[in-house]
Order: C-alpha cells, then sequence, then structure tokens
C-alpha cells in the first residue's frame, strides 16, 4: 500500500530531477539499485524529505520492515524529533506489527506538528491495521481535510469495506479515482470499486463473515465451485461434473476443450460432458469459443499465458483450473476454479453449483461481458 511516499511533501522541481532516477529504477523493479540511488541522494543532499519518504516507502513495499525501521532512526539522526521523523518510526513500526509502540510513536508525531497530513494518514492506517476503525476514520478525516489525496480516500474506503460499509466505501473509492493524478492511481481506485461492489453482492456480511471462496470471489471475479465447507475435498471427476452443471444452467457452449499442462484422466470426461471435442492448443479457434481446461493454473507458462490473453484480449471462452493455491490472489488468470488449495492439498468443500451460477452471472465477475458460445 502506497502511503508515506505519496504524499508532496515539499514540492520542488530541482529535487525532483534529482530523483528521477531512483523513481525510474523502483518502477523498473530494480530495487537494490534504486536503494542505491536513494543513498547516493541523501548522502549528497540529507534535508530533502521527499528522498527519505520515497526511500522509505521503497523498503516497506518490498516487505523490508527492518530496514525501514533503521531508515527512520536515520531520518531522525538528521531532522531531530519532529513530526517528520517520528511518523517515519511510526509507519515502520506499523509494519513489523508492533501496533501499541506505532501509535504511541504517531501521537508524538502529532503533538510535534499536528497540521502534516501525513501525520495522521499513517496514524489512520496504523489504527486500521490494530482493527479500531472509527479511530482510523477520524484520523484520515482530518488528514484529508489538511491535504486532499487519492491514497487518503484509498484507504478509507478499505476501512469502510472491512466494517461491511459498502456503499459508503464505493464512495471513497470513486472520489479517490476522481482526484487521481496518474493513471495507475485511477487504475488502482477503479479496481477497488469493482471488488467493492463485489463484497456488497453478499451484504450485509462484513468481509469477515464470508468464507475463503467467498471472498476470492469477492476480491478477484473468479468463481470457486467447490464453496461450502465438506466432509471430504471433492475429486477431479466431482468438479468436472460440477462445472458441467453450472455451464448447462449459465447456458455456456464450447466448441473445443483445449487441456494445458499434465493430462488427468477427467479431461476427457468434461470433454464428452460440454459435447465439445478435446483438441491440442495448435488447434485454438477463438471462433468457437474455446474452453481452456487445466489441473491448476499455469502462470509461468508461455503457452498458458498466451492463449488466457488472447481469450481475455477478444473476450471470448473460458479459463477452468480445476484446483488453485488459496496464498495466490494476484494476478489469477483463471474464471473459474474447481477448489482452492492450502500448501498443494486440496481444501474439504463440496460444490455449490446454484452459488457459482449466481456468481458468475455477477457484473463484476471475471466473465462478464465474456461470449460464452459458438459464433
Amino acid at each position: 500500500m502506497r502511503t508515506t511516499a505519496s504524499y508532496d511533501l515539499f514540492p520542488d522541481a530541482r529535487s525532483e530531477r534529482a530523483l528521477a532516477r531512483a523513481r525510474w529504477l523502483a518502477r523498473e523493479g530494480r530495487t537494490r539499485d534504486a536503494q542505491s540511488a536513494y543513498d547516493e541522494l541523501l548522502a549528497a543532499k540529507p534535508e530533502l524529505k521527499a528522498c527519505w519518504a520515497e526511500y522509505f516507502e521503497l523498503l516497506r513495499s518490498s516487505g523490508r520492515g527492518e530496514e525501514a525501521l533503521q531508515l527512520a532512526d536515520r531520518a531522525r539522526a538528521t531532522f531531530g524529533e519532529t513530526g517528520f521523523s517520528y511518523t517515519l518510526r511510526g509507519a515502520a513500526l506499523t509494519e513489523l506489527g508492533r501496533y501499541p509502540e506505532a501509535l504511541a510513536e504517531l501521537e508524538r508525531a502529532v503533538e510535534a506538528d499536528p497540521d502534516l497530513a501525513l501525520v495522521w494518514h499513517e496514524l489512520g492506517y496504523a489504527a486500521y491495521k490494530l482493527g479500531d476503525r472509527n479511530r482510523a476514520l477520524l484520523a484520515l478525516d482530518r488528514a484529508f481535510a489538511l491535504e486532499p489525496h487519492t491514497d487518503t480516500l484509498k484507504l478509507r474506503g478499505q476501512v469502510l469495506r472491512e466494517a461491511g460499509r459498502y456503499q459508503a466505501a464505493e464512495v471513497a473509492f470513486e472520489g479517490a479515482a476522481q482526484a487521481a493524478e496518474h493513471a495507475e492511481q485511477r487504475a488502482d481506485a477503479e479496481h477497488e470499486i469493482a471488488t467493492t461492489r463485489r463484497y456488497g453482492f453478499y451484504a450485509p456480511r462484513r468481509p469477515d463473515d464470508l468464507t475463503s471462496a467467498e471472498r476470492w470471489f469477492a476480491e478477484t471475479g473468479s468463481v470457486v465451485l467447490a464453496s461450502t465447507p465438506g466432509p471430504v475435498a471433492p475429486s477431479d471427476e466431482t468438479i468436472v461434473a460440477t462445472f458441467a452443471e453450472v455451464a448447462a444452467n449459465c447456458g455456456w457452449h464450447f466448441g473445443q476443450v483445449i487441456l494445458l499442462g499434465p493430462e488427468f484422466p477427467a479431461s476427457t470426461d468434461l470433454a464428452e460432458r460440454v459435447g465439445a471435442p478435446l483438441v491440442t492448443p495448435a488447434a485454438l479457434d477463438l471462433a468457437v469459443c474455446p474452453l481452456i481446461v487445466g489441473l491448476r493454473p499455469l502462470p509461468a507458462d508461455r503457452t498458458w499465458n498466451g492463449i488466457v490473453g488472447r481469450l481475455t484480449s477478444q473476450q471470448i471462452g473460458l479459463v477452468f483450473g480445476l484446483e488453485h493455491p488459496a496464498e495466490i490472489a494476484a494476478g489469477v488468470t483463471t474464471d473459474v476454479i474447481g477448489v482452492l488449495t492450502d500448501g498443494g492439498t486440496r481444501r474439504e468443500r463440496a460444490p455449490n453449483p446454484v452459488q457459482a451460477v449466481t456468481e458468475a452471472q455477477h457484473p463484476g465477475a471475471r466473465l462478464a461481458g465474456r461470449r460464452l458460445r459458438p459464433q
């Protein structure tokens, strides 16, 4: 989550030019090189607060909380006991999960500089992580009043969404999209809007009250067939039969089935159930509405990514994975998942075709707007 470095602390054209190289390296994912560039810049211009803030965010976003704390201590040695240095240290303690210490440090920051929006934003974030939503909202409202910022609105939306206040959260995210200065910020806000609408599908239940499969759909838009707790994990045959039932109820028709990855016996059964021939990837024909199936997703496989990319860009066909790791939600390429797994082991879940049909027809599903029948 971008928080600290997203604030325009002291705008200055010359400092912006000095930061350009480090920013470019960070954007390219060259974290170590970017770190070296920030170190060089701080050695030459230790008074440049924007450099400290961006360097801190680089470490925080990389999950290097201890190094972020060390950087905060370096900032305190440079600036003394100021609101800025207290805020960096409080933010670092938040990332390390040391929430009471973080709040104490951020309260010192408030006393030192109550008019610095960054202080209130980080205080709101720490309170949110601690589970104190009311305090988080109050702090974020103060931050926004001092400096209207898209990231503050985004964080406010996340706090409201976790509380089950989906309409209010959507308003906050829409405000973040309108206030966005960069395309990446706007895309992030629009993604949060779509996610919030999917969570709203389960209202009045809060996110914490949802099953893991329901949260998966809300976060990714992918439908999980085995979404109801059951006595045993579903077999390949059960998953295939459930998919065929959902396909029939949704009116999906496929002209070919393409198996990617390792073979499994139920793939032939799947082709028979949907009434389409099982062909090789070389025979891919978008016009007939292909069904791409794999035992599990292959995000590092060029063939998988190439075919999935073509289906997505042309808005036709469907990608079906029998299982998917529950801990990986980012970059999902699968439209329908049979069952989520923990450490490679399928969860004990029973198929719920009725819920799967409802989710698949939701306007925020990955399948929304997809043509799912041959031309």
